[in-house]
C-alpha cells in the first residue's frame, strides 16, 4: 500500500472536487465528480447504491481517483488503488461532505429511500504534483 504524505492530506482536505473512474462490465473507463474525504492513509467519497460507481466497484474494485486544484491546473493528487464499500457511518460522512463543499450541516439532496455508501481507496499509488 502506498502512503499519503502529510502534503498530499493537506491538498485533499481542501474543499476541490475530484474526478473518481471506475471500471464499466465492458472494462471501459467511466469517471465522474466526488467529494473526496481523507482519513490517515485512506482517501474516501460517498455515493448512493445503484449507482453506477456502486455497481461498478463491485464488479472491479480497482478505482482512480484524482483532485485538481480550481486555480492551478497543475497542483493535483492522483491516487489509485482498491476500493472497499460500506455503509457503515455513510450518512453522517455525506453529511460531514456536505459542510466542507457547501458549508451545511446536512446533505441537501438526500431521498428518503437512499442508503448511501462510503468508498473507500486504500492506495496502491499516489502521485502528486505541484504540492
Amino acid at each position: 500500500m502506498a502512503a499519503l504524505d502529510e502534503k498530499a492530506r493537506d491538498f485533499l482536505e481542501k474543499p476541490f472536487a475530484g474526478a473518481a473512474t471506475t471500471l464499466r462490465p465492458d472494462g471501459s473507463p467511466h469517471s465522474t465528480v466526488v467529494w473526496v474525504d481523507v482519513d490517515t492513509d485512506v482517501v474516501m467519497f460517498n455515493t448512493a447504491v445503484g449507482r453506477a460507481k456502486e455497481r461498478h466497484l463491485r464488479q472491479d474494485p480497482r478505482v482512480s481517483l484524482i483532485v485538481v486544484d480550481p486555480e492551478d491546473a497543475y497542483r493535483w493528487v492522483s491516487v489509485s488503488g482498491t476500493a472497499e464499500l460500506t455503509t457503515d457511518g455513510a450518512d453522517g460522512q455525506i453529511d460531514k461532505l456536505a459542510k466542507k463543499y457547501l458549508g451545511q450541516d446536512e446533505y441537501p439532496w438526500r431521498k428518503p429511500e437512499e442508503e448511501r455508501i462510503t468508498v473507500v481507496i486504500r492506495p496502491e499509488r499516489v502521485e502528486t504534483t505541484g504540492l
